[in-house]
């Protein structure tokens, strides 16, 4: 018998669901006359569910109407769609056709409260959530991750089912497990969509994560049942004994301490034939005669409650203190802890793995600024203090051709060339005119340099001015490469690092199959031994402090697309430059990337550990390059040869 009922009951409310699933929207707004006209939040309910089970294509605008006070009902029971107009209300059936116009006194502009509106934008929703439009959808998503909501959470889990776009599907049900772990009211969906987000760090899940673990600091006389406590604290450990009485005083499970002061006045108040509560005033000479006195005084109801420091102590002794969750649930708050040890986790692995490519990308900056230096001073023992305003030459020649080539692409393969054989014909003009008179004069040589780059700074400044010029990257190099939250790398940074190993390629190859390559090489380890073999070495000197300075101008194009480029462009550079060579080992080009390498990682790591002071960090990094070069003078690589002689 109890079957068959369960059967019958079962059959009815299928048969009636369908029914009201037949209705349509004029009838729902008919029917649901008055409390559509004086809705409230506890009853308006089932009356927005009904108008969205009619999925009459018009429900939408009808809900959205009503929500922006744009609907009303006429004296004759008829609900339409209002606009004013002039004195008169424009008038639009819910079928959406023009139905004329109306006196403002015969029709009744219905005004949802705050509470109505917000289940009548949970029920817009869903309709955005299944528009068609896949942008719609994106949107109504991103408005949803943006203020999520309680009513959000049906219409989210009723859009699942039939979308069709694998990437929107994904976005829907993630969004779904966030709304589910904040709102539902069951309490192993909640775990059941903590648990789902697996090794997920989103910046997302973390906000709502971290609510779910938030704890109030608290005291009881007994610790009630079924606190969920997160930490039980002992006083002079964790909570200090004022902190602990503080929260007593707050919870008025104990009365604010006595002060010295109150404490004073009360008893000279009260001092009656040279007695006060009963106590000699010349017997008040001790804390605890006063504390005596004023507990007298208390009983006989002449003072204020107030606490002395023997019922503080007392107080303290006869209740406890914990830290106890907002969330009174132990099976969420351990899901979400559990979650977020999962989520630092990963998150300390991204963070260095974060760090990683930033320091390879730095180290990618320093081997392109240093390579050319590394020629320089390997082969020819010459200090060029003027190699940063080669960087700079670079730069400006990138932003020269922009000028005259609009299109960034196109400038940016004119500028690299261009700059390579500007720089080389400057860096052959120098060592024609001033390094070769100053051979094997290394502090005059370093001092005329030294002279050479102020002079190009000023140069620089006379010609383009102190104001920083730009150097646009190409549409195709702007953002970044994001791999999370937390990992990204910028396409620019990604593309000098591509510059750098074309040209550790480009110069390996000429080391080791060309002619001038090998001419190089024997100038480098033993120059009179190269002389003796027929090798000018004057000509190779000249030409290998060209290629160091236009190598550098092409650093100049890459650093430019990023940093500003100004007169001081080079100067910024030639210090890291400088220790790049040294720590490497010089004139080694394994050494130079070892290096930059080193240079690179270390700084970002000294940053990573003081981010808000740079110029200590780069202290830093120079005590331990003193250090270490202390411990190999020659570099990580040591050249053999002639550096092994010297």
């Amino acid at each position: 018998m109890r079957k068959f009922l369960s059967l019958l009951a079962l059959g009815l409310s299928l048969c009636f669901g369908t029914i009201a699933a037949a209705q349509t929207l004029l009838e729902v707004m008919v029917q649901n006359a008055d409390a559509i006209a004086k809705p409230s939040r506890q009853t308006i309910g089932p009356v927005i569910a009904a108008i969205t089970a009619t999925a009459d294509p018009a429900a939408a605008a009808v809900l959205s109407a009503w929500a922006e006070k744009g609907l009303g009902l006429r004296k004759d029971g008829r609900f339409f769609i209002i606009a004013e107009q002039g004195d008169a209300w424009a008038l639009t059936d819910l079928a959406g056709a023009p139905a004329g116009s109306a006196a403002k006194v015969d029709i009744t502009q219905l005004k949802p409260n705050s509470g109505v509106r917000g289940l009548i934008a949970g029920a817009l929703v869903q309709f955005q959530l299944s528009d068609p439009n896949p942008a719609r959808r994106l949107e109504a998503l991103t408005a949803i991750a943006r203020a999520p909501e309680e009513g959000h959470l049906p219409a989210l889990r009723a859009a699942i089912a039939g979308e069709g776009d694998a990437d929107i599907l994904s976005q829907k049900q993630r969004l779904e497990r966030l709304l589910t772990l904040q709102f539902d009211p069951d309490p192993a969906a909640r775990i059941a969509a903590i648990d789902g987000f697996g090794s997920d760090i989103g910046l997302d899940l973390r906000a709502a994560l971290n609510p779910l673990l938030a704890t109030s600091r608290q005291a009881f006389a007994t610790p009630p049942k079924g606190a969920n406590i997160a930490q039980a604290l002992e006083i002079g450990r964790d909570i200090t004994a004022t902190e602990a009485y503080d929260l007593l005083v707050t919870a008025s499970l104990a009365p604010a301490r006595l002060t010295v002061e109150d404490a004073r006045r009360s008893l000279e108040y009260n001092i009656i034939n040279g007695q006060v509560g009963g106590i000699s005033v010349a017997d008040l000479g001790t804390q605890s005669a006063r504390d005596a006195a004023y507990s007298a005084l208390k009983a006989a109801g002449k003072v204020p409650a107030a606490a002395t420091e023997a019922e503080v102590e007392a107080a303290l002794a006869a209740h406890s203190f914990a830290d106890v969750y907002m969330q009174p649930n132990a099976q969420i708050t351990s899901a979400a802890k559990a979650a977020l040890g999962r989520v630092e986790t990963r998150l300390a692995a991204m963070q260095t793995l974060d760090l990683t490519l930033d320091g390879l990308s730095l180290a990618s900056i320093y081997f392109l600024a240093a390579i050319g230096l590394a020629i320089t001073f390997g082969v020819m023992r010459v200090i060029n203090m003027a190699h940063g305003e080669f960087i700079t030459m670079g730069a400006y020649t990138g932003y020269v051709v922009q000028l005259f080539v609009p299109n960034y692409t196109v400038s940016l393969i004119v500028a690299l060339p261009l700059a390579f054989a500007i720089t080389f014909g400057a860096g052959v003009l120098l060592e024609r005119l001033v390094i070769r008179h100053l051979a094997k004069r290394p502090l005059e040589t370093l001092l005329a340099t030294f002279g050479i780059s102020i002079a190009l700074q000023q140069l620089f400044k006379n010609i383009f001015g102190t104001q920083a010029r730009p150097l646009t990257s190409p549409a195709w190099l702007d953002g970044a490469f994001v791999l999370n939250d937390v990992v990204s790398i910028s396409y620019i940074r990604i593309a000098i690092f591509v510059i750098a190993l074309i040209f550790l390629g480009l110069f390996l190859l000429m080391m080791k199959r060309t002619s001038l390559g090998l001419h190089v090489r024997a100038v480098t380890q033993n120059p009179a031994m190269a002389a003796s073999m027929g090798i000018n070495n004057a000509r190779i000197n000249m030409l290998t402090f060209g290629l160091g300075s236009g190598i550098a101008g092409v650093a100049g194009v890459a650093i430019g697309l990023f940093a500003k480029v100004t007169s001081e462009l080079g100067s910024d550079y030639i210090v890291q430059s400088f220790m790049t060579v040294v720590v490497g080992g010089v004139g080694n080009i394994w050494g130079t990337l070892a290096g930059a390498g080193l240079i690179g990682f270390l700084q970002k790591g000294i940053e990573w550990f003081n981010p808000s002071n740079t110029l200590a960090a780069q202290t830093y990094m120079i005590l331990f390059i003193i250090l270490f070069i202390q411990i190999r003078p020659r570099g990580i690589i040591a050249l053999k040869g002639r550096a092994a002689g010297d």
